[in-house]
């Protein structure tokens, strides 16, 4: 199979879908490796790194995708490359379709294989993919966060930690699953009081167990969300529906009633939110403000540390690519049931449960 790796093109992303080591394993695999030009830089990566795995370069992303049989990005399809996909092209990405009807109906258009990242399943249940941008995700989100409560960024000038007679930041977590536990043991490591919400109680039961005295467990439910939101200082939405959009879990009159000068960073934005003033943002310009409440909304924000973010993303996904490579879409998904959820979208039609769910409107099977 002929596999393409083109620069990626969305605001301040610097990750690469492909490691050098990646691009010298398919090719010792039987597979061709074309790489756009300068597409490893952000992440640490020349170009001669890959032309010593094995690999092609290319100058444009129009000739390497009209060669391509299988596109390999990290981020969804960006406005400038919908157009150069092609009926059965194979695209391997993180899609988050349930964010975005005119991305999805654009590849319907195109008639792509989508394959994503953030719907397959491993053999226990897990998300591998979604696994490590999750990880590095929750961490980032109390550094912004942190850094987005002091005063000259419009925040309430708290320092997170607090310091010997001065109290510590209230942070709230929404969401006990991978972005949650990362934030909160973050926090808690800051020296923050911090209370972390979900509706699993045998999450909350082994969460209480294994983290330290500043991290509170409570059961989220609308009146708890309202009486902690009032309370915090820093609100973080880590909530998932795997492949589906996000639940709306703080509205608007809920910010309204906030400390002026609070943060919150909704984490799921890329998923379309659980705070109902959030909308995504980017790198360039990352906050907003509603009501006096500060707003991190940014769609990628592994892409800032690209370095770190593509290393544990291509360890996760490399496995799967040699699979997808060498089996190709048919053979791929039918290795399991968790491989075929990776499916979203093929010969025009969603194949996603989840995503036809939340586009009632769009062809599905």
């Amino acid at each position: 199979m002929i596999i393409g790796i083109p620069k990626e093109t969305k605001s301040d992303e610097y990750r690469i879908a492909l490691m050098p080591v990646g691009a010298e394993l398919l090719i010792g695999d039987g597979h061709t490796v074309l790489v756009e030009r300068g597409a490893g830089h952000g992440s640490g990566f020349d170009d001669e790194a890959y032309e010593r795995a094995g690999a092609t370069l290319f100058d444009t992303p129009q000739d390497l995708y009209a060669q391509a049989d299988m596109i390999m990005t990290v981020k969804e399809p960006q406005p400038g490359a919908i157009p150069l996909m092609r009926e059965g092209q194979l695209i391997f990405c993180y899609f988050h379709f349930a964010a975005s009807h005119e991305l999805t109906a654009a590849c319907l258009e195109r008639r792509i294989t989508a394959v994503a990242y953030e719907t397959l399943y491993d053999a226990a249940g897990r998300l591998p993919m979604l696994t490590p941008m999750s990880e590095v995700a929750g961490k980032m989100s109390i550094q912004e966060g942190a850094k987005y409560l002091e005063r000259p960024l419009e925040g309430r000038g708290i320092l997170l930690g607090g310091v010997p007679g001065v109290a510590p930041a209230n942070v709230l977590v929404l969401g006990g699953g991978v972005v949650g536990s990362n934030a909160a043991r973050v926090a808690a490591g800051l020296g923050a009081n911090v209370v972390i919400m979900d509706i699993n109680l045998d999450r909350l039961r082994y969460l209480d167990e294994i983290n330290p005295a500043n991290i509170s467990t409570i059961y989220c439910d609308p009146h708890a969300v309202n009486h902690y939101a009032q309370w915090a200082d820093l609100v973080i939405g880590a909530v998932l529906i795997p492949g589906g959009r996000a639940p709306t879990l703080i509205t608007r009159k809920q910010i309204s009633q906030m400390k002026t000068g609070a943060v919150v960073v909704d984490v799921c934005i890329d998923q379309g939110g659980s705070i109902e003033t959030a909308k995504p943002t980017t790198h360039a310009e990352p906050t907003y403000i509603v009501d006096g409440v500060v707003h991190y909304c940014v769609a990628n924000m592994p892409g800032a540390v690209g370095r770190t973010s593509t290393h544990a993303l291509c360890n996760a996904t490399l496995p799967y690519a040699r699979q997808l490579a060498s089996l190709g879409a048919d053979g791929f998904i039918d290795q399991s049931p968790g491989h075929a959820e990776a499916l979203n979208t093929r010969d025009g039609v969603i194949t996603s449960a989840p995503v036809a769910q939340t586009f009632p409107d769009l062809p599905a099977v």
